[in-house]
């Protein structure tokens, strides 16, 4: 209980205080209006968090189903080598990604190499000698779903190890072929794993700057961006408050949301 009320009561209090006091320590309600000017950067923040989720969902489902059909021994070989990066610091693994991704990097280096960027610039005049990886939206999401997979693989895997194999033999005796199975026991099951994996994965995912920062160049501003940009750069705690305080209550009502939607999935299959 100490813990939490330290670490973070306390500081979401001091945001909430921040986000309705001005700079001479008033009561206002004037950091909220500079919101709608936000909208965008919003828009983009939600628009990319959404892809990355999506993006580790498909890859991370398939990985962690088959991961739960190995063998004891193969499971933990797999785990391990997904938790893997993991034990490398975390701006250490993007700052490797944009080694990768810039314009000299490996990829392009690659693209030169089996001769695609001659083969653009002699068949559809493409003018550069690279190809623009590095400051895009799809490097973030790049960075985003490299980071963020494990958090995404290791929820539902956790319940597909757990389902009771009963249910899924008694599928199959009464006929229902693989996939019928899959969508109709499988499936319904792992809901809770799947709606654990989609909140972990989202809600750092719109919050995110770091990777922004590194993967967009400072090109692509996402919502973190301009709440650290307030608080570090600006020196406007008051209206990073007010951002983060909307952010806040946004990832609050999607979890909400999800639980619902969690909840209301496992009750009507039982």
């Amino acid at each position: 209980g100490v813990w939490l009320a330290v670490f973070i009561l306390a500081p979401i209090l001091m945001v909430v205080v921040y986000a309705f006091l001005n700079a001479d320590g008033g009561f206002t309600l004037h950091n909220f209006s500079y919101l709608p000017g936000f909208l965008p950067i919003f828009g983009r923040s939600f628009w990319l968090a959404f892809l990355s989720t999506a993006v580790c969902l498909v890859l991370g489902y398939p990985m962690a189903y088959l991961m739960s059909r190995l063998s004891a021994s193969k499971q933990s070989l797999c785990m391990m080598l997904i938790m893997l990066p993991m034990w490398i610091n975390f701006l250490l693994r993007t700052y490797a990604w944009m080694s990768i991704l810039e314009n000299n990097g490996f990829i392009n280096q690659f693209f030169r190499s089996i001769g695609l960027i001659s083969f653009l610039q002699s068949h559809f005049g493409y003018s550069l000698d690279y190809i623009p990886l590095i400051n895009t939206q799809g490097a973030i999401v790049l960075g985003m779903v490299y980071n963020f997979l494990p958090f995404m693989v290791l929820p539902i895997y956790t319940v597909l190890i757990k389902l009771d194999r009963k249910l899924i033999e008694a599928a199959q005796d009464l006929g229902a072929p693989t996939h019928l199975v899959f969508r109709r026991v499988i499936f319904p099951l792992s809901i809770p794993g799947v709606i654990t994996g989609i909140t972990m994965v989202f809600v750092p995912s719109i919050s995110e700057f770091v990777i922004a920062d590194i993967l967009g160049g400072g090109k692509v501003l996402l919502i973190g961006n301009i709440i650290e940009q307030e608080f570090n750069q600006g020196n406007n705690w008051h209206l990073g408050s007010g951002i983060s305080i909307v952010l806040m209550i946004f990832i609050f009502v999607s979890m909400m949301i999800g639980e619902m939607k969690g909840s209301g999935e496992e009750a009507s299959l039982w």
